[in-house]
């Protein structure tokens, strides 16, 4: 992102009279807006849709399937850049008291999504088996027992944040991480490498195995009953948050193009594939027996470097060299994502990109909409069946709707009915 100039001292040409005789000039045209973090953001929310849909065997392929890293990273880092974009520019034009003031005001928003989500998705799976209709129990998939036999209980620990039932733990995550750019701003007025301590410091907190001190490190609990903790540790996953905060701020410095870099980029993603994915390690096992054994022994030893929880180094770096790898594909102010020429190919794509970056501008009601239609679409190939026609038909109408959720929201937001005739 340009910095912006200071604001210069007057000038003899600034008085009255030379400007009453200068010709009027032309407003300067706006600059297009880079494609980039939209569209890669839109990319992570309809692969969070396959993911997310129970039994899906689109699962198979998604970028999880292939590395340490996932969607989480994408939407996590974007949502980094995001924040910089709207946030940044609040503490840059109001002060810290009312950047402060407008994160607060996104931690309230997002808060209520995620009570809104997991009611939602509570009645329709409590309607489900209230139903009769089906031969399993819905809020017993969801492992939802818990909260509708001790209610009370369970409800307190819903709104205070200390009851997280999985699949319900993205948000909070999300909701503490933006509590911390409060702390992150005031750091800024010290020294970027402050920022850049604070946030490796909470990072090794939740990561003590990386200063030899056990793997126990800095959580929340998840429920009362147990010593679960929350499945996305927010104290870990604020380093990978606040990298894309820095690289939009410009705290970071954009990375050089330079074919080493990629090369090595490409060459952690081809060799580490066998050790970050499942699915890769029994391709080279069957390729190979006695290199899978050597694998198969390094698996204890980088569980932690692995862990998705507390987002292990593994999954840091994995990310990283993706993320190169996309700012190069992309190329300078997304310049390779936009389409040229009056081709029918060139007016697929340009309709194709529209459509991802609509989706990636409304991520979180397309995130809160996807994770309720997610259990629908599980629910209609129980019945349906999982075959090589329902799940294509069930995965793309999924797309379709979350499409169509995107456009929706960007026209409520558009406020149509403030405009004048």
């Amino acid at each position: 992102m340009a910095e912006i100039a200071p604001f210069p001292g007057p000038k003899a040409a600034d008085t009255p009279a030379a400007n009453a005789q200068a010709a009027p000039q032309k407003p300067a045209a706006s600059r297009p807006r880079d494609p980039r973090l939209d569209f890669y953001r839109g990319i992570a929310m309809f692969i969070i849709l396959i993911a997310h849909v129970p039994g899906n065997a689109w699962t198979s392929w998604i970028p999880a399937r292939f590395g340490f890293s996932d969607a989480t990273e994408i939407f996590v880092f974007c949502s980094g850049m995001a924040s910089a974009i709207a946030f940044g520019g609040s503490y840059a034009r109001g002060g810290w008291l009312m950047g402060t003031a407008r994160v607060l005001f996104r931690c309230w928003q997002v808060f209520w999504a995620h009570i809104g989500l997991f009611f939602f998705v509570a009645m329709c799976m409590a309607a489900l088996d209230l139903s009769g209709a089906f031969d399993k129990s819905y809020i017993g998939s969801l492992n939802l027992k818990p909260f509708f036999n001790n209610t009370s209980e369970q409800l307190l620990g819903l709104f205070t944040l200390t009851y997280v039932p999985n699949y319900f733990d993205i948000l909070p995550m999300y909701l503490v991480v933006l509590g911390l750019m409060p702390f992150v701003m005031a750091l800024e007025k010290l020294h970027v490498g402050a920022i850049a301590a604070f946030c490796v410091a909470v990072w090794l907190v939740a990561n003590p195995y990386m200063l030899g001190l056990g793997p126990n490190g800095l959580s929340l609990p998840a429920e009362p009953w147990s010593a679960r903790e929350w499945f996305f540790n927010p104290f870990g996953w604020q380093l990978l948050f606040f990298t894309g905060f820095a690289f939009m701020k410009g705290w970071l410095p954009k990375p050089p193009v330079h074919w080493a870099l990629a090369a090595l980029a490409v060459a952690f993603l081809v060799l580490g594939a066998p050790f970050g994915s499942w699915k890769v390690f029994l391709w080279v096992e069957a390729a190979n027996a006695d290199l899978g054994a050597m694998i198969r022994k390094t698996y204890p030893l980088t569980s932690e470097w692995r862990e998705k929880t507390d987002f292990g180094l593994l999954r840091y770096v994995h990310f990283l060299s993706l993320a190169y790898l996309a700012w190069i594909v992309a190329g300078e102010n997304g310049q390779n994502l936009i389409a040229r020429g009056q081709g029918v190919a060139a007016k697929i794509w340009a309709g194709l990109l529209a459509v991802i970056t609509k989706v990636g501008q409304q991520s979180l009601a397309v995130f809160v909409f996807s994770m309720a239609l997610a259990r629908m679409i599980g629910v209609a190939l129980d019945e349906m069946g999982r075959t090589a026609v329902t799940v294509p038909f069930a995965n793309l109408t999924g797309f379709a709707l979350i499409i169509a959720c995107a456009y929706g929201a960007a026209w409520f937001k558009s406020n149509p009915w403030r405009r004048k005739a």
